[in-house]
This record gives structure tokens, sequence and C-alpha cells, in this order.
């Protein structure tokens, strides 16, 4: 079932390159409205309980120590056909696979930091979102 919201997240290597207000300038201007937002700190344990799908994969170590590594910006965008658009939006998870004007293309350094997650599946955007967000946290 096709929904009309997404999850993203901004990783530190964005945050911390300043790319913050051009990517979400960027994602607005492709019509996705912000429905919650929250710029905040992963511990540790946090970042390995929102990655636990991977915890038997070889990178899950470096994926929690990096995403823990400094501020992140959570958020979840609404619009039509909102999943697919994102991933549209952002790009390959290789920024130079990425094509030409997409986010990861633009911002991002390397396929580990990547500046942005997007959700794969209706399904992941309901779990992620409802991971960073209460019903009260929306708008």
């Amino acid at each position: 079932m096709r929904t009309d919201r997404t999850f993203t997240m901004l990783k530190p290597d964005a945050i911390q390159n300043g790319y913050v207000g051009a990517i979400l300038d960027k994602i607005t201007g492709a019509g996705f409205k912000i429905v919650a937002l929250k710029y905040t700190k992963l511990s540790k344990e946090i970042a390995g309980e929102f990655y636990a799908v991977h915890s038997e994969r070889p990178f899950y170590g470096e994926l929690v120590n990096y995403m823990s590594s400094g501020p992140i910006v959570a958020a979840i965008l609404e619009k039509d056909n909102a999943v697919e658009d994102f991933r549209k939006l952002i790009g390959a998870t290789d920024p130079a696979k990425a094509d030409p004007g997409t986010i990861r293309q633009l911002y991002a350094k390397s396929i580990d930091a990547n500046a942005v997650h997007g959700s794969d599946s209706d399904e992941n955007a309901a779990n992620e979102g409802n991971f960073f967000f209460s019903q009260f946290e929306r708008f």
C-alpha cells in the first residue's frame, strides 16, 4: 500500500559540513511538506536500536559508531508517493553513482558518509517515523 509519508535523517556528515539548510531547501523545493522535525544526537544504544535490522551485517558496528558520532536531523515528510519520490530525490547510496542534482550527488562524500537516510518502503517509513516521533510531534 502506497502512503503519503516517508522518513528521513540528515546524517552527521551533512550536519558537520553545514548542509542542513540546503538539504531541507532541496526537500521542500521538491514538494515535500515537513510534518515533524527534530535535531538530536543519537547515543550508541539508540543508533543500535534504529539499525537493529543490520545487526548481523559486517558494517553494523561502524554504522552505529558513525551515526552516534554527531548530531542528526530527523524528519517525517509528506507528499503523494512519498517513499518512491524521496528515494529518487536523494539518489544512489554511492554519491559517485547518484544522478546529477540529487541530494547525495550534491552533498555526500562517500558511500558511508552519504548525507541522508531515506526509508526504503512504506512499512519502514512508518516504523522509522514512529521510532523518532510521538503523535504529538507531528503536524
